[in-house]
């Protein structure tokens, strides 16, 4: 912001005095704010867009912070109104799966892509994730910042959306959420049943799932092997790493298969041919692991991004790929849409836990 910076008292999460000024206090919450609003909206963008209208918001709406609830609940209510705003009258974002039944692997089964808007989008970790804080609270975070738990949230009207995440994502009391949502605890307690009804036909048996394998070293390895056989173009080697029943999707096609069979013959003799001679490097995505992908643009040997590669993994093997054909998705993550060649900067040395693209 560019206005001078402002003081005023709030009271901190402790309920001590915090005298910074205000554009450092609202900073300490963006990116748990942008986790928020992402779950609510489904879009990297659109939770970008709608923190910085909440920070703004907050700045001109100061004087009306008496100061009687945390800096923080105050900027969650400002953040809601912003999401349920812009939820209104619109369309869920979905998924290609929520679209029709899994196509055959043939250039024939293409069809114009949709608009970006259309689709769920995927989150850098590194935007929604803070590098202290407890374990247990940052484990629930990365798990419900899945594409599949988000994928089920955009079935729920707004303000059940709200209510479930509030309340089992984020573990505020039904009282307080019925304070920032000027209704009734019965009211807030009636649509979080609705809402974990509503995600039990989506397949998620909890708000808060915790089931979700973790991810580890064997993870890591297993992402490494893949985007080496991704790379050599090797099939043999991407086949023992799928699951028989894998899912891939690409967005903003609405194009997707199921089975190693159908992944591997559009990669083999479909046009994902096209893929062959790319480059890769590792992505930590939406609380899992993934890669970006530039393909060969031409003779003069260099590298334009393509598309971000997130990989759900199982018992060992891929289960799940989902592919965004976004450009734009390069900055996002902090990533360049050319490479000269593969220059050291993207050898893979994706840490486990780490949240940003890879560095020097």
């Amino acid at each position: 912001m560019s206005a001078p910076a402002r003081t005023g008292s709030g009271l901190d999460e402790a309920g001590g005095v915090d005298n910074r000024p205000l554009d450092l206090r609202l900073e300490d919450h963006r990116r748990e704010l942008t986790g928020y609003c992402y779950r609510m909206l489904g879009s990297a963008f659109e939770a970008e867009d709608a923190v910085q209208d909440t920070m703004v918001r907050a700045w001109k709406g100061l004087a009306k912070f008496d100061g009687r609830s945390s800096l923080r609940s105050w900027l969650y209510r400002i953040a809601t109104n912003v999401c349920i705003d812009a939820l209104n009258g619109r369309k869920r974002r979905a998924v290609p799966m929520d679209v029709g039944g899994p196509g055959a692997p043939v250039a024939e089964s293409l069809r114009e892509p949709l608009p970006d808007a259309e689709w769920l989008e995927p989150m850098p970790d590194a935007r929604v994730s803070t590098p202290a804080g407890d374990p247990a609270d940052k484990a629930i975070a990365r798990e419900t910042i899945r594409l599949a738990f988000v994928a089920a949230l955009q079935h729920l009207p707004a303000r059940q959306r709200a209510v479930l995440i509030l309340r089992e994502v984020l573990c505020w009391k039904a009282a307080e959420v019925a304070a920032l949502l000027d209704t009734s605890v019965a009211s807030v307690n009636s649509a979080l049943q609705r809402a974990r009804a509503t995600l039990g036909e989506q397949g998620i048996s909890e708000a808060a799932p915790g089931t979700a394998p973790s991810m580890d070293t064997a993870h890591t390895e297993l992402l490494m092997r893949y985007m080496a056989a991704f790379e050599a173009f090797d099939m043999e080697a991407l086949t023992a790493l799928l699951h028989q029943d894998v899912e891939q999707n690409m967005p903003p096609l609405e194009l997707w298969f199921r089975g190693r069979e159908d992944v591997i013959a559009w990669m083999a003799t479909g046009p994902g041919q096209a893929c062959r001679g790319s480059r890769v490097a590792p992505v930590a995505i939406n609380g899992t692991l993934g890669f970006a992908q530039w393909k060969p643009s031409g003779p003069d040997g260099g590298f334009e991004a393509w598309g971000i590669h997130a990989l759900r993994i199982e018992d060992g093997l891929v289960t799940g790929l989902s592919i965004f054909l976004n450009k734009d998705l390069f900055g996002y993550f902090g990533l360049p849409l050319k490479l000269a060649d593969r220059p050291e900067l993207w050898e893979p040395k994706l840490a486990v836990g780490e949240t940003g693209p890879p560095t020097a």
